[in-house]
């Protein structure tokens, strides 16, 4: 793991356009290079832990650690991992970090103004110049 690589703070719905890079253990969005993805959301129930932010579905992929601890239904979680890009199924996150906000106000809205704000920053010049 590079962790000169920051963490990209993102939704969902952008890492559809995301692709494998040939060269390095790393994820491509447009030319944003990235090893892990920052994402928020609800926890969803099933016979999977999925996450859901509005935008897209996320599978969680939990290290021992944390599956031992009590995750809920409706959890308003913070989620930092590697991304895996899985063709036919929803797209994988092996969780590094989960943090639970739910008890955090606003925390949805200011985390779509945070992606929003990193994005017109940071992405978005590099993902128009690759384009």
């Amino acid at each position: 793991m590079d962790y000169s690589l920051a963490a990209v703070k993102m939704l969902i719905s952008q890492l559809r356009d995301a692709k494998p890079t040939p060269s390095q253990n790393a994820t491509a969005l447009g030319g944003v290079l990235f090893q892990r993805a920052w994402l928020q959301g609800v926890l969803v129930s099933g016979d999977r832990m999925v996450l859901d932010d509005g935008t897209g579905l996320v599978e969680l992929g939990l290290s021992t650690d944390f599956a031992l601890r009590q995750w809920k239904s409706g959890m308003y979680l913070m989620v930092v991992g590697v991304y895996y890009i899985r063709t036919g199924e929803i797209p994988l996150l092996k969780v590094h970090k989960m943090v639970d906000l739910s008890g955090s106000p606003d925390r949805e809205a200011m985390w779509y103004l945070e992606v929003m704000d990193a994005y017109r920053l940071f992405y978005e010049p590099l993902i128009q110049e690759f384009s």
